[in-house]
């Protein structure tokens, strides 16, 4: 089992982040180099990890943004994508096919870049409710220091399922 990268990222005072979970990102969790849809590919395995709730197809905001009432996971179909975690101070990722990052409620994204092909699969797991915040709110972030610790921890981890990494590393955190 593929053990991801994890990424704690702080309070930047306008994205708040979590303060609990890191973010886990597989790199490479998909080989989709011979995949004739690799969009199905990733949403079969979201779906089959308890994942696929509100999934979607498309890219990723161009702007920081954050949920902080569900868990988010993002697996790259095609393209490349520079993107932005944690707010203004965290991580710079380069992002491509096969990468999955989970994030946890609260945590800060942003496209700096990407591929004109890219596409991106995105899901949630069957807990919470999906919002979308700013990071340039000050309102969306007081009431998400409410709603961020309140969002349950899933049963699975959207790439190794049950007995993948997020639930003992959520968990323990």
């Amino acid at each position: 089992m593929q053990t991801p990268i994890t990424y704690f990222f702080t309070d930047d005072g306008a994205v708040p982040n979590n303060p609990a979970l890191p973010m886990l990102v597989y790199k490479a969790a998909l080989d989709l180099s011979a995949a004739r849809d690799p969009e199905a590919a990733i949403e079969k395995l979201f779906d089959a990890n308890d994942w696929g709730h509100g999934r979607w197809r498309s890219g990723i905001f161009p702007y920081a943004h954050y949920h902080a009432m569900i868990h988010e996971v993002l697996g790259i179909a095609r393209g490349t994508a520079r993107v932005r975690f944690g707010g203004d101070r965290g991580e710079i990722l380069d992002l491509e096919p096969g990468d999955v990052a989970v994030l946890p409620a609260g945590t800060g994204h942003q496209r700096l870049a990407a591929s004109p092909d890219l596409v991106v699969i995105g899901g949630y797991p069957p807990d919470g409710t999906y919002n979308l915040c700013r990071g340039d709110r000050a309102a969306d972030r007081e009431a998400a220091l409410k709603t961020i610790p309140q969002v349950p921890v899933p049963m699975s981890d959207p790439v190794g399922g049950r007995d993948g990494a997020l639930p003992s590393l959520w968990r323990t955190s």
